[in-house]
Parts: C-alpha cells; structure tokens; sequence
C-alpha cells in the first residue's frame, strides 16, 4: 500500500511538472480573444500571429523604436492591436488564463523596449489604435486614450482653444499611456509640474478584466498609476486631465555656446540661476558633442532652449539681468503661439503646418538613454571631466539638462507616485546614438563609463532616476520572475520612499503579480 501511494504521488509530482513546464498555447489564447469578444466588435483582424510573417512583422516594426530590438524573437506569440475596450479585456484574461506574459505598448517609447520585447511566451497588447481625444474647453478638461500621442493631443488642443495647454513632453510621438503614468514632463515643469499633477481620473482594465474608474478602483490604486507607471498593475485604457491656462503670445529661443565661446562657464552660471528664475521661465542645457570649425576637429556646444509665458523685452530684461554670460539677442527671442512652440521644440522651422505633429513616423534608431537628478552645482572641472568622455564617444552623444524648482518645489514628494521634487536643480538625460548594430557593446560600454565619471555630482544614497528614461542597468528582474531585493534595488531609484506604497498596492490589486516585466513593482504586503 505504502509503495502504491509513492508511485502514485511520484505520477502526480510528474504530472505537475509537465503541467508548469508545458510551453503556452498560442492557439487556445487566440481561441479564448474569441469566445470572450462580440461579433459587434471583431476581434479578428486585431490579432496577429508568426503564421503570416509579414503581418506580423509589420506590426512588430511600426511601434519599435528602439534597433537594438528590432527583430521579435520566437517568444513573441501573437500581437494584438485593440481597436476596442473589449479586446483589451478579453486580452488580458486570456493571457492570464493561458499562462501567457503580456506586454502592453502604446507609443513603442520605452527606452529598453519592456514593452515589446521578453524572454518568456509573452503577448503584445498595442494600443496604437485607440487614440480618441475629447477636448472640454469650457471645462478645461479632456479625455485622452492611452494609443493618443501627445502631438495629436497638441493639435486637438489647438482645434479647440488658443489659451489652453498639456504640461507634457516636447517628442510628439510619444504614447499619452506609458508618458502620462510615468510622470512625464515638458517646459511647462516650472509653472505647471508633471503630467500626473493634472490627471483627475483615469480608465483602466484590471488584472480580471475589469474596466475601472477612480471612484471603483480607489485612491491608492489611482495614486500608483500617477507615476508609478501603469503597467505593474493593469492596461491604462484612457487619462481625463486638467488643461492649463497659458498667454495668447509666448517666447521662445535657442542659443549656442561651444567650449571655445566659454560654454562651459556659461553652463556653470546658468545651474546657479535657473532654479531662482520667475516659474515662467523654462531653460534647457543641452551639452553635446558637435564639429569644430576645423576639419577633423570636434567641439562641445552647449544649446540653451527656452520656453517663456510672456513676451520677448520682459525675457531679454529678465536674461541680461541674471544670466548675462549668454549674450541673448532680441533676434534670438521668437513670439509665437503655444501651440507653435510644440513644433518649435520639435525641431520643426517656422511655417510647419500642425498636421506634422499627427505623423507617426517608423524610423528605428540604435540608442541608449540614462538619466540622474543633480541637487548642487557641478563645478567647471566637474563639466571638463564629462567632456572628455564625451569626445571619446565616435557618434552623437549628448547630456540634456532640464532645469527643476518653480511649482516643483511646492509639490509634496508623496502626493503622487513620482518621488522627484523639492531639492533637484534639474534632471540630466545622457543619451547616444550609433549606426550599426557591431558598435553596440562599445558603445553601451561608454554610456556606463560616463555615467560613472558623473556619480560624483548627481544624487546619491540613493542615485536617483528617472522612471520614463528606463535604464536596465540600474537594476533589473529575469522576465519571468520578480526578486524582491532586486526590485528594491532599481524601484528605490525611480520611487525613492512612495516604493513601499506602490508594492503594498501591487500586493492589493496583483497579488499573483500577473502584470511584471524586468523592472516591474512587485507585490509585497507589510505588517
């Protein structure tokens, strides 16, 4: 009897192995989207599987925009681009039935490709198609889908009202899901703060495929999404958000300054005034690597953006007084619309028609992203030290420098998930791009040498980053699991204290920690 009683829990142990080693089945998955989807809103055509290669690539390459992982690997089951709140549902109770790691993308932004990539039988969910936008002006509100990018944002804003904007992001492409959730910012920081400063309700399908609103899924689960990023707890399927009040006529300029015309002393000067400038007042530091004058040679120009609620005498007033080191022109200042300043901090030249900003262009780049928040000046040795790793670098590099204080010191670090306020004179942004994927290593390798030739002056204890500029160097998880210690690690940089909140969350609304990725929160009750 004892004997029949082992070989039959051996069976059942064996059966159980098989059982959690068993690969999932991408058919009963796409059967499942079926049975849980109406006729009245075809799934069919939103579902794209390996068995039409072209499609499916197709689909795969018109949302990455990140080279390095440009080719889906054979983990990739199927991709399906919601064209309804239905096959968002039924997406995420199907994968989790299923066995299935899913994945959500709404812009294809995410700077180490979490979104779209995974090293287990994972799903894509793609927003891209759900983009409505409904603009309040007399409310000054508006809802916003998580596939909307912030240009057609921008436009529909536009459409709408000539004194009303988004404190978001200056790149139009990107996803209003992923940069809204993250605390995405803009030039608008120092007036108005972060995207989630201005998110008053939210939709989102939970992990049993139920579509929640503020009021049923509660304060702290809409507390976590505000920057704590929404993929660690469900599919953001649309913001409602607060529209912010800005003058008819705004100022803008871009002015460089190489090493050799003293940008280097300009840059030291501009991080002891920018923080004290009128909360009007925006300016970027961007320092990068660019030609010399000479053939062969190469130069560091440091390109100052400025974005200012007013006109241009009260901004040349403002400049001459406090940052005279610049040498602002009057023909340097542009007035303009805010609405215009979107395409200007695009890149776009004047005379861009809006439409511009509803493009989404598919052109993939080699590139690589890091980010720090620096709370006291970097002295001009500090700069000398960077350069010089930056000229090591054979293609573009560059430091971007977003200057912090105004409104962002006023705003409790734990009113939202987004830790980073009082005490940061601005957030620095490294990033490179390269051309071919045999530089990848060399050139990942100089990313890490210059960040750590800047640890000496940026945050520490921890050293901060930025969520949005995702950075798996910081600390990571395999795909498929969620160490605890590990988490702490990089969930600490991005989340500084609101991390113990954010798992406590997680463990609420996740339990079984069904939506992870490598830098995912896990869930994690205390007592």
């Amino acid at each position: 009897m004892k004997d029949t009683v082992s070989v039959l829990c051996l069976v059942l142990l064996v059966s159980v192995l098989e059982v959690a080693v068993a690969k999932p089945n991408s058919a009963t998955f796409i059967k499942c989207l079926h049975d849980r989807t109406s006729p009245k809103n075809p799934i069919t055509d939103a579902i794209f599987t390996p068995d039409n290669t072209s499609t499916f690539l197709s689909s795969y390459f018109s949302y990455t925009k990140n080279k390095r992982y440009s080719s889906p690997n054979q983990n990739l089951l199927a991709i399906v681009v919601a064209e309804h709140v239905s096959h968002v549902q039924a997406t995420v109770v199907c994968a989790k039935t299923n066995g299935i790691q899913l994945r959500t993308r709404s812009g294809g932004h995410d700077l180490e490709a979490l979104s779209y990539i995974s090293s287990v039988p994972f799903v894509i969910l793609d927003m891209h198609n759900l983009r409505s936008i409904t603009i309040d002006v007399s409310r000054k509100k508006a809802w916003v889908q998580a596939g909307a990018t912030l240009g057609e944002l921008y436009v529909k804003i536009k459409d709408a009202s000539k004194t009303l904007a988004f404190p978001a992001g200056v790149c139009p492409t990107v996803g209003a899901g992923g940069h809204i959730s993250g605390g995405g910012y803009g030039n608008l920081i120092r007036k108005y703060g972060i995207t989630v400063d201005h998110v008053v309700d939210a939709l989102l399908v939970d992990v049993n495929g139920k579509l929640l609103n503020r009021a049923t899924m509660g304060e702290d689960l809409f507390w976590a999404i505000r920057g704590g990023g929404g993929a660690s707890f469900g599919v953001i399927l649309s913001w409602k958000i607060n529209l912010v009040e800005v003058p008819k006529i705004m100022t803008v300029f871009r002015v460089n300054k190489t090493l050799e015309q003293g940008g280097t002393d300009v840059l030291y000067k501009w991080q002891l005034v920018s923080t004290k400038f009128p909360e009007d007042l925006f300016i970027r530091a961007w320092p990068q690597v660019v030609n010399g004058t000479k053939r062969g040679e190469r130069t560091i120009a440091v390109v100052f953006y400025a974005q200012f609620l007013g006109r241009a005498d009260k901004l040349m007033a403002l400049l001459n007084k406090n940052l005279p080191e610049l040498g602002l022109k009057r023909e340097d200042c542009h007035e303009m619309s805010w609405f215009e300043t979107t395409l200007f901090w695009a890149d776009y030249p004047e005379g861009t028609p809006p439409s511009v900003l509803l493009e989404r262009p598919t052109n993939p780049i080699f590139f690589k992203s890091k980010s720090d928040y620096v709370k006291k000046p970097i002295p001009k040795e500090g700069f000398e030290k960077l350069w010089k790793k930056m000229f090591e670098f054979k293609h573009t590099v560059w430091m971007q420098m977003n200057t912090y204080g105004g409104v962002m010191d006023t705003i409790p670090a734990n009113a939202t998930a987004y830790p980073h306020r009082k005490g940061n004179m601005f957030k620095v942004q490294y990033s490179t791009t390269w051309l071919d994927a045999s530089e990848t290593e060399t050139t990942l390798s100089l990313m890490r040498e210059l960040y750590e030739v800047a640890e000496p002056y940026v945050s520490s204890n921890p050293r901060e980053a930025f969520f949005n500029y995702r950075d798996i160097d910081i600390g990571s998880n395999p795909s498929g699991e969620t160490d605890v210690d590990e988490a702490k690690i990089y969930g600490t940089k991005y989340f500084l204290g609101n991390l113990k909140r954010l798992m406590q969350v997680k463990a609420k609304y996740d339990p079984e920690n069904f939506f992870k990725n490598e830098q995912s929160i896990p869930p994690v009750r205390f007592m």
